[in-house]
């Protein structure tokens, strides 16, 4: 064998430690007192899992902050200042920052991503220049494909189609959408299916990006999955009007995204962040975050990412996953065990089913994309925001933290 992590306990496992093998880029071996290997590991019984799994970021407005304002903090100043900026893209430039960011997605643990990138007749096809590059010269750390997509509308913005469909054709394996923005929401989602069927593309949608529960799209969106036959091949992210929601209207909510096979993603960062604004005293401001842990039972596969990095959408934020799920447990107040470890699901193998990820996972013949933590159950990484300490990708290590160590006086 060419590794074996010696003295692990399994994210998905009973906790009793094991060793893992590790050949050719694949786990050969998960059992006790395995034998020698070229190099071994002593994990002292932390946590292994699955390489978190990062299903909407935008790699291609990360780290503008120093170009935009955030003085109000609402979504509408996001989407003007951003679009002034991005007017001065360049491939370069958005290459720069990109691997900027994907680099901190693999210092915390980031085994796969899903970027979402825009296109319109303002930055053409500049970010997608910049950023197909990293697919390949960060494989050896991660996968990463992407989703294009119109963040200033559709229909009512001349040559985006045109650009999106270029934007398939030039290697892009995911169409998204954001109807909040067009003058005909449910044309521009009817659209967007269109192209996924052409192409045979996955969907993945901002949808429902407000602080009411006025004109909700996801209705629609299920009702397409169905005509299309196109369940668990569509997400959408954000639903942050689902939180102004009744009981009775959210339960019918997750049957119709359950029956539709329809995944949601929660974006708690920008989701606080952007959304109660809308108040006009500064007190009870909602939340605006959809609990989607109570969404699990029903059946609906969930998610949470970390959507925007140092821009106006989310002026902070270091790409951890764990902090996002940490961040989730406290603002949808999770105390159940059984819900903490749901939280660290939502950011391994739920968002890994999203994506329809292949052999992934803690089991024998899958590939060896790993991280180990400093814990030893994933509800207490959670609730204690545990460091990574080693990631894999196919079994080749791709970084080391060395645990804090306490320097007590003699």
């Amino acid at each position: 064998m060419d590794l074996i992590l010696r003295n692990a306990r399994l994210a998905d496992g009973s906790g009793d430690m094991t060793d893992i093998g590790i050949e050719n880029g694949r786990i050969v071996a998960i059992q006790p007192d395995l034998p020698l290997a070229r190099e071994t590991i002593e994990l002292g019984g932390r946590l292994v899992s699955s390489g978190f799994v990062e299903t909407h970021i935008h790699l291609d407005k990360s780290g503008i902050l120093d170009r935009c304002t955030s003085d109000r903090g609402d979504l509408e100043e996001a989407i003007g200042e951003v679009a002034k900026a991005k007017v001065a893209f360049t491939p370069k430039d958005v290459y720069k920052r990109a691997s900027r960011t994907l680099e901190k997605a693999i210092l915390q643990g980031t085994t796969h991503m899903r970027t979402h990138l825009e296109v319109d007749p303002v930055i053409g096809l500049r970010s997608l220049e910049g950023v197909l590059p990293l697919i390949k010269e960060y494989a050896w750390a991660i996968d990463l494909e992407v989703c294009v997509f119109p963040q200033e509308g559709l229909l009512n913005n001349p040559g985006t189609d045109e650009l999106m469909v270029a934007g398939l054709e030039g290697g892009c394996r995911v169409v998204g959408a954001a109807p909040y923005t067009d003058t005909n929401p449910p044309g521009q989602i009817d659209r967007v299916f269109e192209m996924a069927r052409e192409f045979d593309a996955d969907i993945d949608m901002h949808l429902d990006f407000g602080p009411t529960a006025e004109g909700m799209d996801v209705d629609h969106v299920c009702r397409r999955a169905d005509e299309h036959k196109y369940g668990g091949r569509v997400a959408i992210g954000h639903v942050t009007k689902a939180t102004s929601l009744p009981v009775d209207k959210f339960e019918a909510m997750a049957k119709r995204l359950s029956g539709a096979g329809v995944a949601l993603t929660v974006l708690p960062s920008t989701d606080l962040f952007l959304m109660g604004r809308h108040h006009k005293h500064d007190h009870n401001s909602t939340r605006g975050v959809v609990p989607v842990h109570k969404l699990l039972p029903h059946g609906v596969n969930c998610a949470l990412s970390s959507n925007n990095v140092l821009n106006p959408f989310t002026p902070f934020g270091d790409c951890s996953l764990m902090r996002m799920a940490n961040l989730y447990a406290n603002i949808a107040q999770v105390g159940k065990r059984a819900d903490m470890a749901a939280c660290f699901d939502m950011i391994t193998k739920r968002p890994a089913q999203l994506m329809r990820l292949k052999d992934y996972g803690l089991a024998v013949g899958n590939y060896a994309d790993l991280v180990v933590l400093d814990a030893t159950e994933p509800e207490m990484a959670v609730a204690e925001l545990a460091p990574v300490l080693y990631a894999f990708k196919r079994g080749r290590k791709t970084f080391t933290r060395a645990p804090v160590e306490l320097h007590r006086p003699h």
